[in-house]
Formats: structure tokens, sequence, C-alpha cells
């Protein structure tokens, strides 16, 4: 089932671990890359919102993206988070991350500014216009407040062979099954939402963004890989034991929750930078009990 397609597969939305004062920790990050590709990703995405993108300078986030190049050594893709709600930022940052070595970029809608379907087109052609990089779309409407429609996706796949692809945030398999139909499988269809990678995946999309790998790589590559086998039932197995993690993750946004989780397994990625906060009590024990489940805890 899988197609011919160089950005197919299970991507982990890597955090960006920091030391208790705060700062990048630049050994853990290798250390966290050296354990997903052990476990058999497909590729990593450093500086995306589960990253902490938002409170990084961007000093930083090119930071992140080259020791994302350089610690992978081409073993697997970097598909670099370098979207702003500026277009010449997000110009700048892709730049950057081409100049580093990157793969790809991940281009998330503008947020907060809400521009709208024209101003989403030419946001986007500008980017494309000024690198080489394959452009992976991002579309989050909850943390945007706008929706790229299938509209304009596929008038920017006309207009940009380099547009490559997108990462799908909406939670709508109407639109991933719209986005298959009219742009057919050269267009790369990434989950963004990790309960619905297996609906999504059902419908055309070609693997995912995964949060939840961050926790448990091997399974969500095992999980993707089944499908690819047409395995609908042992993936949807797998899918069933994810879920209660899934769901405790989220609790209180991200990547809050994975931190937590990351933590409790002795792969502590540090503190998250204000404004977010580490989680309640309540939360930190719904993910243990899901961890505990999983038998990742004794």
């Amino acid at each position: 089932m899988q197609r011919n397609n160089p950005f197919a597969g299970t991507y982990t939305a890597l955090i960006t671990p920091f030391t208790l004062s705060g700062r990048l920790d630049e050994v853990r990050f290798q250390q966290q890359i050296e354990r997903q590709i052990a476990a058999g990703v497909d590729g990593i995405v450093p500086v995306g919102t589960t990253g902490e993108s938002p409170t990084l300078t961007f000093k930083e986030h090119l930071r992140v993206i080259k020791l994302a190049v350089e610690y992978a050594a081409g073993r697997v893709k970097v598909l670099a988070g370098t979207g702003a709600n500026s277009t010449s930022e997000a110009i700048q940052l892709t730049k950057g991350a081409e100049d580093a070595g990157a793969d790809s970029s991940l281009q998330v809608a503008p947020y907060y500014n809400r521009p709208t379907q024209e101003g989403l087109y030419r946001h986007f052609l500008a980017i494309a216009d000024a690198t080489r990089l394959p452009i992976i779309l991002y579309n989050i409407p909850s943390r945007c407040g706008v929706d790229i429609s299938v509209d304009t996706v596929c008038r920017l796949r006309e207009a940009r062979r380099s547009i490559t692809g997108i990462k799908v945030a909406n939670g709508s398999t109407d639109y991933v099954t719209e986005l298959w139909a009219r742009l057919g499988g050269d267009f790369t269809i990434l989950s963004g939402d990790d309960s619905q990678t297996l609906p999504f995946l059902s419908v055309g999309a070609d693997g995912a963004v995964s949060v939840v790998s961050n926790v448990v790589p091997e399974m969500v590559v095992k999980m993707i890989r089944m499908v690819y086998t047409r395995d609908f039932l042992a993936a949807r197995g797998i899918h069933t034991r994810l879920y209660g993690l899934i769901k405790s993750l989220f609790l209180e946004g991200n990547p809050v929750g994975v931190k937590c989780a990351m933590e409790q397994l002795g792969l502590d990625s540090g503190v998250v930078r204000p404004p977010l906060v580490g989680v309640q009590a309540a939360t930190e024990a719904a993910i243990r009990r899901e961890l505990l489940i999983l038998g990742l805890l004794k």
C-alpha cells in the first residue's frame, strides 16, 4: 500500500529538551534523536509546536534545526518547522533550514492574524519561491484560527510542484479523502493528530507527524507499516492500545503532557518554558496510569 512517496512514513514531532535553568540541552537532544532512529522512524520534525517553537529565539530555532541535521547524519529525514505568521520571518527561517541541510520545511498556516485564502496562497507561494526545499503545509485551525481549504492546497500544488504535501490536524477524514481524490498519490498527506492517524491512513494519508512517538516510537512505526502491508486489524489493535495514552498526553495541551510522560520513563526532557507550566497532579496520574497499562512502567 505504501506509495512511491519520499515523505511517507512516521515522523516524530520532537520535543526540545531544556536544562533546569531553561537552556537548550544539546546532549539530551542527541540522545532522543538516536532513540528515534533506533526505533525505525522515517524522519524527525524539530521546532514544531511540540518543540515549543513559540518560546525559542530566532537563533535558538536555527540552532535546533542545525543540531537535528547534524545528529540525524542522513539516516532519517529532517522536516524542519520553519513557519511563522510573518511571511518574511518564515522565509528567513526556511532559508536557514536549507543552509543547515534540512530535507524539507514544515509550514504552518499563519497564526493570530488569520489571513484569507488568498493571503494563505500568497504566503506559501512566496516561501516556496524563496527556497529549494520541498514544502509541507501544516493545517491546524484550532491553533491558527484559519483552515487551509482543499481548493487552496490544490491551487498551491498546481502553482509550485515543490509544495509537496500537507500535515493535517483538523480532524476531518472528509478533508483527507478529498485531497487524496484530487491530488493523488504523489502528494504527501500526513496525519497531525495521533488519535486520527489510523482513520486518516484508511482514506489516503501516507503517514504521520506524531507526538506520542516521542514516548513509544516503535509502536507508531509498527502501526503505520502494518497499514502499508494491509494488516488493518493488527494496526487497529495498536491504535486501540495507544488511544488512552494519546488522550492523556493532551489533557493539558502540547507538549506539557509528553514531557511529563518522558520524565516518568526516565527520558527527562527538562522544564517547559513560560507561559507553559508543568502538568497538574491529576494529569500526571492519568499519564502514569496509561504508561502502566502499556507495561512501560512497573
